[in-house]
């Protein structure tokens, strides 16, 4: 499979009518930090993506504030115990269809279980990966929701 484009994933967003923009940078948004740099918002707007993998190849996809880290046990516990790790690169690639770094909250190659921490919705839009490394995806937390029908849970490390 060929990797996705941000051109993929606004046809995925006009397909399903969503309430979503993709933004183009002027400089790399590799890292929360180069995102909210880029976009002139604070951290905990970016959002990031994250694909863990069990040992039997199950995949869940966790969204985090750009400001938060996942904590393993608690993304353990609302995954039913099962034991996951942070996916590598090349699994990232070929699961998603994106790079990552760049990697989008909605739009994947494969459906996906996906799990949003709670702080995520606190806020009234988030930017997220747009398919590559100089296109943001301005979205509002419950339309990742309503697109991939996440569940809500507290995966986040506490502060």
């Amino acid at each position: 499979m060929s990797a996705r484009t941000p051109e993929d994933l606004a046809a995925f967003l006009s397909r399903r009518a969503a309430r979503a923009r993709l933004l183009p940078a002027e400089q790399p948004t590799r890292t929360v930090e180069e995102a909210a740099r880029a976009l002139g918002v604070s951290q905990h707007q970016i959002i990031k993506s994250l694909l863990f993998s069990a040992e039997d190849g199950t995949c869940v996809l966790a969204i985090v504030r750009g400001d938060q880290r996942v904590d393993p046990a608690r993304l353990q516990a609302a995954c039913g115990g099962k034991p996951l790790k942070l996916a590598p690169a090349r699994q990232v690639l070929a699961v998603t269809g994106y790079p990552a770094g760049a990697t989008p909250p909605v739009g994947h190659a494969v459906p996906l279980r996906v799990l949003v921490d709670p702080a995520v919705l606190a806020e009234p839009l988030v930017y997220g990966g747009g398919g590559d490394e100089r296109t943001m995806l301005e979205i509002s937390p419950e339309e990742i929701v309503r697109l991939t029908g996440a569940l809500v849970a507290a995966i986040a490390q506490p502060t």
